[in-house]
């Protein structure tokens, strides 16, 4: 007897190895013969989930299995190349493209909505944070290509570490380790025999900067230059004497000098005959002495 036992339980454990063709569901899943595609609706089994995660997952997966495979044994079937083969009919799930134009597209249909996590800001724009994350994440990428090129290459590179610019230019941010002070903040610091601009930033406080700013604009004394002041004093003198001299004979009776062009100068006066009178000419009465 303990042998027909002990072959009975040989052959029953043989066949459940093999176990049926046929599955049930409490509700049918979705078939999508075109892609070989299989969607189960129903729960899980909490408690063979917990307990029996591995055997349970792997029963429910050849389960599924199987009625994908009864499925397209019910399709119809041709011979190509001395093989029977069956006939898929048209997909009829829309899957995300993977590559080309339509991806970014497909990503953006996908990511409709995001989750706010709970210790972040509820105002937080998350669909700009991904972007931000995703551009990161192909510098990083791109660094690390070069990085390969230049090991593959066997070439030396330092390391070197870089802060992000802002507007005080690094001012009252903390410095690197091993950084040393910059030089210039131009090109006119770069050129041979040039001075170097004392940088407008500095660890003072706004407002104590902006006071000393106004004491030495209210403070500050004009530069007098002597000589410049006594040549521009005799220009004045000097132009003030040719005014009066040219505007002096007008005062005295506004008489003309005398020129070429004058009717006194037009001929000259003869000479005569030194106070002789001229022979044929009478002379005057004079007048009677008594």
């Amino acid at each position: 007897m303990d042998v027909v036992k002990e072959v009975l339980a040989k052959h029953q454990k043989e066949l459940d190895k093999y176990k049926p063709i046929t599955v049930e569901k409490h509700l049918e899943c979705r078939l999508d013969l075109g892609t070989l595609l299989i969607t189960d609706p129903n729960d899980f089994d909490d408690r063979e989930l917990r307990d029996n995660k591995e055997e349970y997952l792997a029963a429910l997966t050849r389960d599924n299995t199987q009625l994908l495979v009864n499925a397209i044994w019910e399709l119809s079937t041709e011979r190509v190349d001395e093989s029977i083969v069956a006939k898929l009919p048209e997909p009829t799930t829309k899957w995300v493209p993977t590559y080309g134009f339509k991806r970014a597209e497909a990503e953006k249909a996908k990511d409709w909505v995001l989750e706010v996590p709970q210790n972040a800001d509820p105002n937080t724009d998350m669909f700009q944070k991904k972007i931000d994350l995703r551009n990161e994440k192909v510098a990083k990428n791109e660094i690390q290509r070069m990085k390969n090129i230049v090991r593959a290459k066997k070439i030396d590179m330092p390391r070197s570490v870089a802060k992000s610019s802002t507007a005080s230019v690094g001012k009252f941010q903390n410095k690197l380790p091993k950084e040393k002070e910059a030089r210039g903040l131009g090109i006119k610091e770069l050129i041979p025999g040039g001075k170097r601009k004392q940088s407008h930033i500095t660890q003072t406080p706004e407002k104590e900067a902006n006071l000393d700013l106004i004491k030495s604009v209210l403070n500050k004394k004009p530069k007098l230059d002597v000589d410049k002041a006594i040549s521009m004093e005799k220009r004045g003198n000097r132009l003030a004497r040719e005014a009066e001299a040219e505007n002096e004979p007008t005062k005295k009776g506004n008489k003309k000098p005398k020129g070429k062009g004058s009717r006194k100068a037009v001929g000259k006066k003869s000479k005569g005959n030194h106070g002789q009178r001229a022979p044929g000419k009478k002379a005057q009465a004079g007048r009677k002495r008594r």
